[in-house]
């Protein structure tokens, strides 16, 4: 296996696990824990599912990561000479960071929520009557969380699948000559 196909696979498959789980916990598994026997159970029964995830999702961003630095260091005088992949480079990166930084804060109110087992909740994400202040105040940002780094690594895959368009070798003519011509 090349270095490229290892990074290209590291890139992809970390990016598929990461926007895959992401949105699979906000469509059934925050749901799912309604579900529990009783409301002060919903919140375990969450936090459960997402602390078993966390670890997963930490491996599949960083190698995604790893796979992202990889593509760029094969692809440095493609990023340098062709015109229009310096600005995907640009986008994917900000693309990338914020997901991490959305990620990261969404890990941080989970933690929050998960140190408090046996609260009362409606959902996941979704505080109950009797939640306490704290961790319904994280709980109402963690239902917003849920949904922007889906969106935002969902993002990443278009503009990945451009990036990919963009190494074609039409395309790389195409990009080529109009950088020359300025």
């Amino acid at each position: 296996m090349s270095e490229h196909t290892l990074s290209r696979s590291l890139h992809d498959l970390g990016l598929a696990a990461w926007f895959g789980g992401t949105l699979a916990n906000a469509t059934a598994l925050n749901a799912a824990a309604a579900e529990a026997d009783s409301p002060s159970k919903v919140g375990a029964v969450a936090n459960v599912g997402w602390d078993r995830w966390t670890p997963v999702n930490a491996a599949a961003i960083g190698a995604h990561v790893l796979g992202s630095i990889g593509m760029l260091s094969t692809d440095l005088g493609r990023v340098s000479t062709q015109r229009g992949v310096a600005r995907t480079v640009a986008l994917k990166t900000g693309l990338t960071v914020a997901a991490l930084g959305a990620t990261a804060y969404s890990r941080s109110l989970g933690q929050r929520v998960s140190q408090q087992t046996e609260v009362p909740a409606a959902s996941g994400t979704e505080p109950a009557a009797g939640t306490p202040k704290q961790v319904a105040n994280a709980q109402r940002q963690l239902t917003v969380l849920q949904w922007v780094i889906p969106a935002l690594t969902g993002a990443l895959v278009v503009v990945s699948s451009h990036a990919g368009e963009q190494q074609r070798p039409e395309n790389v003519l195409e990009g080529l000559l109009a950088r020359a011509r300025g």
